[in-house]
């Protein structure tokens, strides 16, 4: 019998200098790898701007501020076992603060990296993360 699975995140779209900071999903199985934008889990009783913070700085050791609300995303999608996953994503721009990049160490991420904007066409960015870069890129 599947089951059904609901999980709410904060992502967040960071541009700066003309190049945005995106991970890549630790999943052997995403071939070629699979890009998004940094962010997670919203845990119990969190705002989302703090998980953001929290989760960029997890996944990226980048420091940022200043999110601003982009947009709400939300998918169902079957898992390997049958289950269903229906994701709803909080998207914000934010502004670098500060900190180095980094890798996460046994995270759903496993690298950090920063791309040219004009570079993301070759790129196999998740669905969401490019629709939400795109939407910045109108402003």
């Amino acid at each position: 019998m599947s089951r059904q699975h609901t999980s709410v995140r904060a992502y967040g779209v960071l541009i700066h200098e003309h190049r945005i900071a995106l991970v890549r999903s630790s999943n052997p199985r995403h071939q070629p790898p699979l890009w998004w934008l940094p962010g997670g889990g919203i845990k119990f009783g969190e705002a989302p701007e703090d998980t953001l913070l929290r989760e960029f700085k997890e996944e990226t050791g980048l420091q940022i501020h200043h999110p601003s609300l982009l947009g709400v995303t939300s998918d169902v999608r079957s898992r390997d076992n049958g289950d269903q996953s229906h994701t709803v994503r909080i998207i914000f721009s934010v502004e670098l603060a500060g900190g180095e990049l980094r890798h996460e160490i046994h995270g759903t991420t496993d690298h950090a990296a920063w791309f040219d904007l004009d570079n993301l066409g070759a790129l196999n960015v998740a669905d969401y993360a490019r629709e939400a870069i795109a939407s910045t890129q109108l402003k």
